[in-house]
């Protein structure tokens, strides 16, 4: 019986894993990989304590962190496949952790970090030439396309907040859009079409390719109401269509939202469910950065700390 068991490897899954450890709980911390999604980025410069680091190195530094817990239990290059409440004679709940090698875990407790996945477009070339002119991030990336003639494809919230991070960097800005309008803010919208460098919004427009050698050269693009094909020379894509978190093992114990999020206490990062904590992309958090997603996770391995600790038979 475990006193908490982590999921992930990114910075929430890291951070909660090493705090549990300094708590002196039992831990166990059950990931896939080590990095979290930033991981594809080949430069990040908002890594609070680094001016600038590679994904694969903060990566390597994550797991080399989570490794020198002399206390904490490691199961890497596992994937958990199902999370269920089991019935015990304990007089608390306990939930029970199996993965893909076929190992079952009980535990007290529960620390969700499993993240998101960036929703892709589905189309020929973003695959290949992903980091390598396509990007998911503009927080992240968008310094390294300085005087480049880049195109965002998103009209949300999202997508305005990309293209206004790349107008700072960039010399030609594009928007694709779906749909004949934005769906973001508005005040937003309209500070960003004020702007020299944004060269416009293709709305009712989908992109049906990615070009490109080496590296990404430009797209073809469709209007759907004509279906008229152009295409566009680029030397950066960024996608901005959302994200899905990682979270549909647990909809059956935790609250979700309707973006399929995990829904806590942000004072706490607890859960809907007792003993259950969350932290990072998995979250209802409204910014989905890696230095949050740490800070939001040591608040979750300190609640899982106190919450054990009232915990009798």
């Amino acid at each position: 019986m475990y006193d908490t068991i982590i999921i992930g490897g990114g910075p929430a899954a890291s951070s909660a894993a090493i705090y549990a450890a300094r708590k002196q709980l039992k831990a166990l911390i059950i990931a896939q990989e080590f990095g979290g999604q930033s991981v594809v980025s080949n430069d990040i410069d908002n890594w609070i304590g680094d001016i600038r680091i590679s994904g694969f190195e903060l990566a390597q530094k994550f797991e080399k962190h989570v490794k020198a817990q002399s206390d904490l239990e490691i199961k890497e290059g596992t994937r958990v496949t199902e999370i269920t409440q089991v019935e015990t004679e304990h007089h608390f709940p306990v939930y029970q952790v199996t993965t893909d090698a076929g190992d079952s875990f009980q535990t007290k407790s529960l620390i969700l970090g499993m993240g998101a996945h960036r929703r892709k477009l589905g189309v020929p070339g973003e695959h290949e030439f992903n980091a390598k002119g396509v990007a998911y991030c503009a927080t992240c990336d968008a310094p390294f396309f300085g005087g480049m003639k880049v195109a965002v494809v998103g009209g949300g919230n999202a997508g305005l907040e990309s293209a206004w991070d790349l107008l700072a960097y960039a010399d030609e800005v594009y928007l694709f859009n779906r749909s004949g309008e934005l769906k973001g803010d508005p005040g937003a919208a309209k500070r960003i079409q004020a702007h020299e460098k944004f060269k416009g919004v293709l709305y009712n427009t989908v992109v049906t390719e990615i070009l490109g050698d080496k590296m990404m050269t430009g797209v073809t693009y469709k209007n759907t109401e004509t279906g008229e094909e152009s295409q566009m020379e680029l030397q950066g894509l960024f996608i901005e269509i959302g994200s899905l978190p990682n979270s549909d093992m647990v909809k059956d114990l935790v609250d979700l939202n309707d973006r399929g999020e995990v829904v806590i206490d942000h004072k706490h990062s607890k859960t809907s469910a007792p003993g259950i904590f969350a932290a990072g992309d998995i979250t209802d958090e409204a910014y989905k950065q890696n230095n949050i997603s740490a800070g939001d996770a040591v608040k979750a391995a300190l609640s899982a700390y106190e919450y054990v600790s009232t915990l009798h038979d």
